[in-house]
């Protein structure tokens, strides 16, 4: 059964260690919905794609067992923790508190300097999107928004919601870009950066509100 799956996984090299680099392909794999819940994943398959032993990928996915991510199957391998509409509700509602507030209030056209510098993500953002490359649109998504975040001073508070964001995988994400409604979600951080530049609390705070409900609406379009 293990060996009837196959993940689209890049080789790795050596700039980071096997664990850490093997941990974030997974943590990808897992946010896009690729690797799914119930189904057992064998740490010697994965690792043969890798092409990597089979000892970083287990370490790998002893670190994701201890975010919660994957729970240990006893002589077979890892499964994906499965997350319930309750469970998603509850992370979009806590994303919502925390960072629909904290976003707003970085809206000051003196700092226009600080959002023009995360520019550049977010057209990135909406490059993979229109590329269907969900890889680095997940990877750009986390990027904008825990820069953005940082911008507030509040290291704890940036660490909490990568923290969020990592639990609630984007399943949805392949079915969008197939019908070419990933694009729309990736064009918003553009509109939120625009109206931090103009200083429009009001407008920010909308926009971020939305923005996270649209994501809750992509978990909700698994099939």
């Amino acid at each position: 059964m293990a060996a009837e799956y196959r993940l689209d996984l890049p080789m790795v090299g050596e700039r980071q260690s096997l664990r850490e680099q093997v941990a974030h392909a997974l943590r990808a794999a897992l946010i896009t919905g690729e690797m799914r819940s119930g189904v057992v994943y064998s740490a010697p398959v994965l690792a043969a794609q890798f092409g990597v032993s089979a000892t970083p990928v287990r370490e790998a996915m002893l670190d994701l067992a201890k975010e919660g991510l994957v729970e240990a199957v006893r002589n077979k391998g890892f499964r994906v923790t499965e997350l319930s509409d309750r469970d998603l509700d509850e992370l979009t509602e806590i994303r919502r508190l925390i960072e629909v507030p904290t976003v707003a209030r970085l809206a000051d056209s003196g700092r226009a300097a600080d959002f023009e510098r995360l520019r550049p993500v977010a057209e990135e953002i909406v490059a993979a999107a229109e590329a269907g490359d969900l890889l680095a649109y997940v990877a750009a998504d986390l990027r904008f928004h825990l820069e953005l975040l940082s911008l507030s001073g509040n290291a704890h508070l940036v660490e909490v919601v990568r923290d969020l964001r990592t639990r609630a995988r984007l399943y949805g994400l392949s079915q969008l870009s197939r019908h070419g409604m990933l694009a729309d979600s990736a064009r918003e951080h553009l509109a939120l950066l625009d109206a931090l530049k103009g200083g429009d609390e009001s407008a920010a705070g909308l926009i971020m509100g939305e923005h996270i409900e649209h994501v809750r609406g992509i978990w909700a379009s698994d099939a």
